[in-house]
C-alpha cells in the first residue's frame, strides 16, 4: 500500500484545504461530515487522510509513508467534520473490547459485591485496574468460579477498603497452585516473578502502588493520568 507522500503531508500541516486523495486509491476525504470510518489524525484530532476500512488500512498507511518530519499521525475512528477534525466514534473493536472487558469483570470474587457498593472509589479503580490488565493481554482469575476456567489462573483483583486500594496479586494455574506439580519452591518463584511482572506493567501504566505483606503481592491505590485518552461525542 503507499502511503501519505511528504507534499500531501506538508500541504496538511501548513492548514491546506481538503485530504488529499492516498495513492492506495482510498479516496478524498470529503469537505463535509461523513459516516463513521477510520481515519488518520494528528494529535490534535485533525483528520488527515482517509477513509479507511480498518484500523489495520489506516496505520499501513502511516508506516508506509515516506520520513517526512511531522508530527506522528494515528488511526482514529469516528466522523469527520466540516472544519476537518473528528469526532470519535466507537468502533466495532471498541465494542469487542467493552464486551471483552464486561466478562473479565464478571470474573471478579464475590467480595466485592459483599464489601464494596457501586458508589465506592473502588469500584471505578478496579475497573481501571481491570482494563490495564485485559490491555496488557493477561487474564482476570476467576476467583468466582462462574466459568469453566477458573482452574487457569490469572491476576487476582482483591477489594482492600482499609487499605483504600487493590490488592494485585497472580494465581498459578491448579495444576502448580494445587497440584504442586513442579514443586513448592517453583510455584512460589512462578508467583513471586509474576507478582513483580504485574507490578511493573502497572506502574508503566501510570498507576500508584507499593507492596503489600510479606507476600509479592502489590496494593494499587490510584489510577493514573495517561496521555492520548479518548474524548467521546
Amino acid at each position: 500500500m503507499t502511503g501519505l507522500q511528504g507534499d500531501e503531508r506538508a500541504s496538511l500541516h501548513d492548514g491546506g484545504g481538503d485530504v488529499s486523495e492516498l495513492a492506495s486509491g482510498h479516496g478524498r476525504a470529503a469537505g463535509t461530515t461523513t459516516p463513521s470510518s477510520w481515519w488518520l489524525v494528528d494529535a490534535e484530532q485533525r483528520v488527515l487522510a482517509g477513509p479507511f476500512s480498518s484500523r489495520l488500512d489506516a496505520a499501513l498507511a502511516e508506516l508506509s509513508s515516506p520520513g517526512v518530519e511531522v508530527a506522528p499521525l494515528y488511526p482514529a475512528h469516528g466522523v469527520r467534520r466540516d472544519d476537518g477534525t473528528l469526532a470519535s466514534r466507537f468502533s466495532p473493536d471498541d465494542r469487542a473490547w467493552l464486551a471483552h472487558l464486561s466478562d473479565q469483570l464478571d470474573r471478579l470474587a464475590d467480595d466485592w459485591d459483599a464489601l464494596i457498593d457501586d458508589a465506592d472509589p473502588l469500584t471505578g479503580l478496579v475497573c481501571e485496574v481491570a482494563a490495564a490488565v485485559a490491555e496488557a493481554g493477561l487474564p482476570l482469575h476467576d476467583c468466582a468460579g462462574r466459568t469453566e476456567s477458573r482452574q487457569l489462573g490469572g491476576v487476582c483483583l482483591t477489594p482492600a477498603p482499609g487499605e483504600h486500594g487493590v490488592l494485585v496479586s497472580w494465581t498459578q494455574h491448579d495444576r502448580m497452585a494445587l497440584g504442586r506439580v513442579r514443586g513448592h519452591a517453583a510455584d512460589l518463584a512462578a508467583q513471586d516473578v509474576m507478582n513483580h511482572a504485574l507490578a511493573g506493567v502497572l506502574a508503566a501504566f501510570g498507576f500508584e502502588l507499593e507492596p503489600f505483606g510479606d507476600a509479592s503481592g502489590h496494593i494499587v491505590r490510584a489510577a493514573g493520568s495517561p496521555p492520548g485518552l479518548t474524548e467521546w461525542e
